[in-house]
């Protein structure tokens, strides 16, 4: 699927407006919204990796140094060490999102650190 900037601002929007909901809730049910705000937090999440992936939006110097990466080396392995352009990095992941008891991780979020120059 195809993403537009469109896009991107419409899912902002809408998790702006449950978190506002959220906030304002009399209901006594602290957990109401909390499926819908974690839906919304990963549809911006998603858009925005794909509108950068597409360059519809600028990416970071170091956004721009883990898309080189992950298209270099799109199934490198958890602590996987690999080399570009002579600086070594290790791949890492880490829960981006959790269940809702929080016992299961439901999305993990992909990235690399900088080990060193070799």
């Amino acid at each position: 699927m195809t993403h537009t900037i469109d896009d991107l601002q419409a899912a902002k929007a809408e998790l702006e407006r449950l978190q506002e909901r959220d906030s304002t809730d009399t209901s006594g049910n602290p957990e109401k919204y909390h499926t819908r705000i974690a839906a919304a937090r990963r549809q911006v999440y998603e858009i925005e990796k794909a509108l950068k992936s597409a360059d519809a939006l600028p990416r970071t110097e170091h956004e721009e140094i883990e898309f080189k990466l992950d298209k270099a080396f799109p199934t490198a392995r958890s602590r996987e060490i690999v080399e570009l352009e002579g600086i070594l990095f290790q791949r890492r992941f880490r829960p981006l999102t959790k269940s809702r008891s929080g016992k299961t991780v439901t999305t993990w979020d992909a990235y690399w650190i900088k080990l060193s120059e070799s």
